[in-house]
């Protein structure tokens, strides 16, 4: 493919030196377009803009009517106007001075024998070749531009998605935990009623994640208070009578990612359902859970001031509780243990704050 030849518009009133140019430029592979003035030069410019017709104009200072630096501040005003070299026969370095600030590539002195020409030659090159960097920088900026703003809608429909996504779920999830509310009323015997109410519970404290997160400025965590607060609340309106009217939730402000955070809500129904069945057999009493951080520990505690050690174990008990929460302990890598010192029963997990990095991870004791 044959390279297009440079097009140089020399603005000058000076017609035989205009012509030398024209001999000396087309010998070194340039068009020379010859204007006589600055008018006629701004008329050319302006005219060839959206063609790109003319690559580099060489300008002289001292011309009838316009001079150079007023239409050299002309051209700067031209949308993608051509790069410009400044031509004069003064010596004056104040001419330089301002003509470069006025947005001249370059500045070079001219004689009237032509023997400048090799300079503007070595002039327009650099021009064009500042002009065609300039260019690709601007082409490169608004690509950087149009990629962030393409990036900036995936990510947003892509948020959008998400919330629909947890949305639906979570709507789902809470359905399936109506019927088996609805269920556990209808329910004729005791340990079926039990059965379901614990499955409702399981699947509230999932549905409540996804709840946190469609409602969330941030789909990548879940504040456990709110959680906390939110799931022990579900579970006092699913407790018959008023057996947990006494149910209490303190808890620190802190964002865990959505798949821990419902480990986190799972062992807390499971504790605090094991404490309502059994830790005050004659009716109801205080059941406390409470969230703390030390250092980057996470200290998850269920306390209540029942019966103890000393309670008596349900010979129809299946023990799914207690493999519901290893599990959930597991994936959390959280030991659990029991406060030997409380008269009462008090569970305490202690857990990262953030997942362990591979291989380090301790192993999940039971108390």
């Amino acid at each position: 493919m044959t390279q297009r030849m440079p097009t140089l518009l020399y603005i000058d009133d000076d017609g035989a030196l205009a012509r030398l140019v024209d001999r000396g430029l087309t010998r070194r592979g340039y068009k020379v377009i010859h204007a006589a003035s600055g008018e006629e030069g701004l008329e050319r410019i302006r005219t060839a803009t959206s063609q790109r017709s003319i690559d580099v104009v060489a300008l002289d200072q001292y011309m009838p009517g316009l001079d150079g630096l007023e239409t050299l501040e002309q051209i700067m005003a031209i949308p993608d106007a051509p790069p410009v070299v400044f031509v004069t026969a003064s010596q004056d370095s104040s001419i330089a001075v301002t003509a470069l600030k006025a947005g001249a590539a370059d500045y070079l002195v001219k004689d009237v024998k032509g023997d400048f020409i090799p300079l503007l030659h070595v002039a327009a090159e650099g021009a064009l070749r500042q002009a065609a960097l300039q260019r690709a920088r601007e082409e490169a900026e608004a690509e950087i531009h149009a990629s962030r703003d393409r990036y900036a809608a995936l990510a947003a429909e892509r948020e959008l998605l998400l919330r629909e996504v947890n949305h639906r779920v979570g709507n789902s999830l809470q359905i399936i935990a109506s019927l088996l509310h609805l269920q556990a009323s209808s329910a004729a015997q005791d340990e079926v009623k039990a059965a379901l109410t614990n499955a409702m519970g399981r699947v509230a404290a999932v549905a409540q994640v996804h709840r946190r997160l469609y409602t969330s400025q941030d789909l990548k965590s879940v504040v456990l208070n709110q959680y906390l607060d939110s799931l022990l609340e579900d579970l006092r309106r699913s407790a018959e009578g008023n057996r947990m009217s006494r149910l209490t939730v303190k808890a620190e402000p802190i964002e865990i990612d959505p798949d821990r955070a419902v480990a986190v809500g799972i062992i807390v129904n499971e504790l605090v359902m094991n404490a309502v069945k059994y830790a005050y057999p004659d009716g109801a009493g205080p059941i406390h859970v409470e969230l703390t951080s030390q250092g980057d520990d996470l200290l998850l505690s269920i306390t209540d001031d029942g019966v103890g050690d000393n309670v008596k174990a349900d010979p129809r008990s299946t023990g799914m509780g207690q493999r519901i929460v290893a599990a959930m302990a597991t994936k959390l890598d959280a030991t659990v243990e029991r406060d030997p010192a409380h008269s009462g029963t008090r569970i305490i997990l202690r857990f990262q704050r953030t997942p362990a990095a591979p291989g380090k991870a301790s192993t999940a004791a039971a108390g």
